[in-house]
């Protein structure tokens, strides 16, 4: 499925490279991106598509935490937590957005859109409290400014339907 729908994404990911397997980790995200998680199909698909063992294209999944091996929302919601963070108010940020939510660590809200984790570093500690959303950053966050993100968040997600 991905080579039909992603072919000319997928042809560009390997003319970037001299071997196939090396496409590997930009064909994971394509997975990703389709499906919503690395799917042991998508691990198949991803395999076949790098002339892989599936095997080897599951230890790359499984080893990166950009890549999830089980579902989640639409949105991953990632809260720095790390001492810097913390110390600029992300830990106590982070339990008003779960309770807003609605959802504990890890969990997905009951509508599917978001998924709520904590990580460590993600290098913007001067702009704390923040979170990566599906990798993008939102920066000097207060749970005013991040109810306004989850509305456009929905509001996308309608259009895209």
């Amino acid at each position: 499925m991905l080579a039909e729908k992603y072919g000319d994404r997928i042809e560009a990911a390997f003319a970037k490279y001299p071997d196939k397997r090396s496409a590997v980790m930009p064909l994971l995200y394509i997975a990703q991106e389709e499906y919503g998680w690395v799917s042991p199909e998508a691990i198949e698909e991803v395999a076949g598509l790098c002339e892989m063992d599936p095997t080897q294209v599951k230890s790359i999944a499984g080893f990166y935490t950009m890549y999830s091996e089980k579902p989640k929302g639409k949105y991953w919601l990632h809260v720095c937590t790390d001492l810097p963070c913390a110390l600029k108010g992300a830990d106590e940020f982070y339990q008003e957005l779960k309770d807003y939510l609605g959802v504990d660590e890890g969990g997905t809200t009951e509508d599917g859109m978001f998924t709520v984790e904590h990580v460590m570093c993600l290098a913007a500690c001067d702009k704390a409290p923040m979170l990566q959303c599906n990798f993008h950053y939102v920066e000097n966050l207060d749970m005013e400014k991040i109810k306004q993100k989850i509305d456009e968040w929905r509001a996308a997600a309608k259009k895209d339907e």
